[in-house]
């Protein structure tokens, strides 16, 4: 899968790693990032714990904001394979301090 498009390099780097199944993802954010998953809370490592080597992009259909919003078709494990967005969003310290995913119109 073709991921050039993506601008910013952490966030390539991430998604290289989320693709990979690599726990590498989680070095690219903060201890506690919030997060979101179709505008519900949830727990970000509870969450990827399950998702990490299971889920991930088939295809990046669009990126924007500076590389940082990511949209694609995504296969969600048992929950199947619909478009989605990941928006990252980088703090002061350079990692990502939240991560808002959900289900994409476009």
């Amino acid at each position: 899968m073709d991921i050039s498009e993506i601008t910013h390099p952490a966030v390539r780097k991430a998604i290289e790693a989320l693709q990979a199944g690599d726990k590498n993802w989680y070095s690219f954010f903060t201890d506690h990032p919030a997060m979101t998953d179709d505008g519900n809370t949830v727990d970000f490592k509870s969450f990827f714990a399950k998702a990490l080597g299971n889920e991930k992009f088939l295809s990046v259909d669009k990126v924007e904001n500076g590389g940082k919003d990511i949209y694609g078709n995504f296969k969600a494990g048992s929950w199947g394979t619909f478009k989605v967005f990941f928006k990252f969003h980088e703090g002061p310290a350079g990692k990502f301090d939240r991560l808002d995913i959900g289900q994409a119109t476009y």
